[in-house]
């Protein structure tokens, strides 16, 4: 990484809970490509006033993660298809202060889907509605899926949801769900639920796949229960990796080879296993 210089270009991330996943992954692939950036991430106590210093800093670019992605539209000039077609940003690309909000969840979730030749088939059970469980679920339905329940306690925005994409809603999770998706923080390292999970041993047992998006632990207590149950799994490090590559090119303009990316995640999971 170069000397801390006038000329840097910054990129940050904006979370409740910050990660270092993409601090480290991102300040990777700036190392391997010798580019004077970058990258840094904060929890804001404004986030009105954390995007007014975006623009008025100029800072090139900026991740948005839970729970800042529906809550930040406002804030931004132009919203770009893959933000405005879910309503949900989690990328923000600033050119000389005009702000443009993206979605590269929703690539990412559809990208994996397809690479890991998940079945549209499955009956599948998606946890909670916010930001980033639009991008999972517009993802699902523009895959091909038709059978999905959308899980949420907030029952208007669960419903809300659900009915948007033609899916159903529940209050709890239903059983014979073949495909398990959490897209709340529970798990998440740091915080007050870090131990638990949403779904049930049992129900995973009966799982043929489980994804988890949450990134921080790259093992969480879902992933880590499927994998000792012998599911496939999809982890939020997949996740995470995918779209902070399509971020990457937004921001820069510039393409990371494959073995780049290979190297700056293998980076990003060795460090947070052992911190």
């Amino acid at each position: 990484m170069p000397i801390l210089n006038k000329d840097m270009t910054l990129c940050i991330s904006l979370a409740a809970r910050p990660s270092n996943n993409g601090t480290l992954f991102h300040n990777h692939l700036y190392d391997q490509l010798g580019l004077n950036w970058i990258y840094k991430a904060f929890a804001p106590t404004d986030l009105a006033q954390a995007i007014s210093g975006v623009r008025g800093l100029g800072i090139r670019g900026t991740a948005v993660s839970m729970p800042y992605k529906e809550a930040v539209i406002p804030l931004v000039d132009h919203l770009a298809p893959s933000a405005a077609a879910i309503e949900s940003v989690n990328t923000i690309v600033n050119d000389n202060g005009v702000l443009t909000a993206h979605n590269t969840d929703y690539t990412a979730v559809v990208e994996l889907l397809r690479t890991h030749e998940v079945s549209p088939a499955l009956r599948t059970v998606v946890r909670g509605s916010g930001g980033m469980a639009k991008a999972v679920v517009a993802a699902l339905r523009d895959s091909g899926f038709g059978d999905v329940v959308v899980v949420a306690r907030n029952e208007p925005a669960g419903r809300k949801l659900a009915e948007a994409y033609g899916f159903e809603w529940a209050q709890e999770t239903v059983d014979g769900a073949e495909l398990l998706i959490n897209v709340t923080p529970i798990g998440m390292a740091g915080g007050q639920d870090a131990d638990r999970m949403l779904f049930t041993p049992e129900q995973v047992a009966a799982a043929q796949m489980v994804f988890d998006v949450v990134a921080m632990p790259a093992e969480t207590p879902l992933i880590r229960t499927a994998r000792d149950a012998g599911k496939p799994v999809v982890t939020g490090a997949d996740v995470a990796t995918l779209q902070a590559v399509e971020q990457f090119v937004l921001y820069t303009g510039l393409t990371p080879t494959p073995e780049q990316v290979h190297a700056a995640r293998d980076f990003m999971l060795v460090q947070t296993q052992h911190s």
